[in-house]
């Protein structure tokens, strides 16, 4: 990692630059789950057979509630998964971004700034006493 200001800030630039490239993303995380049906003469209850399956779903929070989509066809979970990896992409870049904000933070030298009239400037007290009931 660079460690003056400048390299710092053109390491933030290519970051930034990464995350505006990314495309369609989406939340969560892909599954494959199988079984055995209910009926007992399906071929899934045999001595070694592997079952139906595998199916493929996403699963991921929404609310605070976690929601299960199922893919229709081949497409929709090749599909899936790319925006899948695109959105733990962006949690990769999210997290440089951030490291080397903290860093150029820590470098960028403190400027004192001088106050202003106005901030200057403080209100005077009010002599009157508050009528009290």
């Amino acid at each position: 990692m660079p460690d003056s200001l400048m390299d710092l800030e053109s390491c933030r630039a290519a970051v930034q630059m990464q995350i505006a490239q990314l495309g369609d993303m989406r939340s969560g995380s892909i599954t494959g789950t199988g079984g055995r049906c209910g009926n007992p003469n399906c071929h899934c209850h045999q001595k070694g057979d592997a079952g139906h399956g595998p199916y493929y779903r996403l699963t991921r929070k929404v609310k605070g509630k976690t929601v299960t989509a199922t893919f229709s066809s081949p497409s929709s979970l090749a599909k899936a998964q790319r925006e899948v990896t695109e959105c733990q992409r962006f949690r990769e870049l999210g997290e440089q971004l951030l490291a080397v904000n903290e860093k150029i933070c820590e470098l960028r030298p403190l400027t004192e700034a001088t106050p202003s009239a106005q901030e200057k400037k403080r209100r005077k007290r009010s002599k009157q006493r508050s009528r009290a009931k």
